[in-house]
């Protein structure tokens, strides 16, 4: 993973899992270690799809421009499915509360967005990837 890439995922998990803590620690004394559990898992889940998610785009973007926006719609969807199958298979569960699962899920994933929106914004990439020096083309017509 090339190092703006690494950058951007760092300057996006480590303020969700910051939020998360902070998340944990409120639902903790709120809601009981059962609200401490929900949020914990909750921040677990967002760092773990949004991860895979700029991971896989990221890669995406590498080797198939063209395909980008396509894959990122097809990916974010994916995501909610993935977040639905997730909350159809845990609806009745006594492990974890609910709601401290679900307000942590939306404020985590908010602040993923937002974290990596600011990452991208101030990372320098560059539009047009520069030739290296044993790439240089060969000259080809008459010099003058």
């Amino acid at each position: 993973m090339p190092s703006n890439d690494v950058r951007i995922l760092l300057h996006a998990a480590v303020p969700t899992a910051a939020v998360g803590a902070v998340a944990a620690v409120i639902s903790g004394v709120v809601a009981g270690g059962k609200g401490a559990i929900g949020a914990g898992v909750a921040t677990l889940i967002v760092i773990l799809f949004m991860g895979i998610g700029l991971y896989v785009l990221q890669r995406t973007a590498k080797s198939l421009p063209h395909l980008f926006q396509a894959m990122g719609l097809m990916l974010y969807a994916a995501q909610i499915l993935l977040l639905f199958i997730f909350l159809a298979a845990f609806k009745n569960t006594t492990l974890f509360n609910a709601r401290a699962f679900a307000l942590t899920l939306v404020a985590g994933t908010l602040v993923w967005i937002a974290a990596q929106t600011r990452a991208h914004m101030k990372a320098k990439i560059l539009y047009v990837e520069p030739e290296s020096s044993g790439d240089k083309p060969e000259k080809t017509g008459h010099s003058s």
